[in-house]
């Protein structure tokens, strides 16, 4: 794990107007650049991509440093979250994931789905699992399972299976901002240093824009 630079360093610097932190941040070694950028969602905007998996313990611990600073980002800047699917059970929970979306209920049961998984034990590694879990939180079963076979989602899972490949990683959570920069907590040095090395790139992204 990288050992952050003692302090909260704030000071700007008179040229670039960064944190004297965020100077430490280097290509290669805390980020990589993709050869070819990917676009983005919503043209006009600052994309900030997080790929998970509803497995990944890190995944769930990442959650409860994420959402604050989500919830605190400027008007052109967007949080997309991506399932990362290599076969088996990240397949059935990108699926799942991605059929939420499309209902539009992702957004009221993201976070008991991770709790079910990381606290209460369940396995959910089936749809019918995930459905019967999903009742209890006034989600209809019949509806999410016509839904999660349904042409539109599959069609999404091969987009979000595409757009995984195209960002070249091989674990999560990772993120990537604005098709260009990729990075994850191990490069950046812990969970906190990740989301300052996100509003790094986003300042460097906007004056681009």
């Amino acid at each position: 794990m990288r050992t952050l630079i003692p302090g909260i360093l704030f000071a700007l610097t008179a040229l670039t107007g960064v944190t004297a932190q965020a100077l430490e941040f280097k290509a290669e070694e805390h980020y990589v650049e993709l050869a070819s950028p990917i676009p983005v969602a919503t043209p006009g905007k600052i994309e900030v991509v997080e790929l998970f998996w509803y497995g990944c313990p890190h995944c769930y611990q990442f959650e409860s440093t994420l959402n604050p600073w989500a919830d605190k980002l400027p008007a052109d800047v967007s949080l997309r979250r991506i399932p990362a699917m290599f076969g088996g059970v990240w397949n059935v929970h990108g699926q799942v994931f991605l059929t939420l979306e499309a209902m539009g209920v992702e957004p009221k049961v993201h976070a008991a789905i991770f709790e079910a998984i990381h606290q209460k034990g369940y396995k959910l590694a089936k749809p019918e699992d995930m459905a019967d879990f999903l009742v209890t939180q006034g989600v209809d079963r019949a509806t999410f399972l016509s839904t999660y076979d349904s042409f539109a989602v599959k069609g999404n899972v091969e987009k979000a299976k595409k757009l995984v490949k195209a960002y070249q990683i091989s674990g999560v959570p990772a993120l990537v901002v604005n098709g260009k920069y990729r990075f994850d907590i191990g490069s950046a040095g812990g969970n906190q240093q990740v989301l300052e090395l996100a509003d790094f790139l986003i300042a460097k992204e906007r004056p681009a824009r």
